[in-house]
């Protein structure tokens, strides 16, 4: 009879966590760009859209190689999933505060 290769956890945590490190990404680079000028005009990709293009782009990339970072890492692991969710819970929540309005323009410059 064959042997079934234990299930892990870490491939999925990999995926959730990086989500929470996009989201975090997403709201440093709107604070920062509504605090700094010179950050504002450098996240200007396309200038239709303004500096929202270069933070979704940065925000985008940063997901992306977190997830091929922690993927790699743990693609074979079972880790504390428990952990890693709340640890996303709040990069999200972090990130969502960055995007909020009232919270980015008390940085406006």
């Amino acid at each position: 009879m064959e042997q079934q290769k234990p299930l892990t956890n870490g491939p999925a945590a990999a995926a959730i966590l990086a989500s929470g490190i996009g989201c975090l990404t997403l709201g440093l680079l709107t604070t920062l760009a509504q605090a700094l000028a010179p950050a504002r005009e450098a996240l200007n990709f396309y200038s239709p859209t303004g500096p929202m293009s270069g933070k979704t782009i940065l925000a985008t990339a940063v997901w992306l190689v977190a997830w091929a970072m922690l993927h790699s890492l743990w693609r074979s692991e079972q880790v504390n999933f428990g952990k890693i969710f709340i640890v996303t819970l709040v990069l999200i929540a972090l990130g969502f505060l960055g995007t909020f309005p009232l919270f980015f323009r008390s940085f406006g410059v």
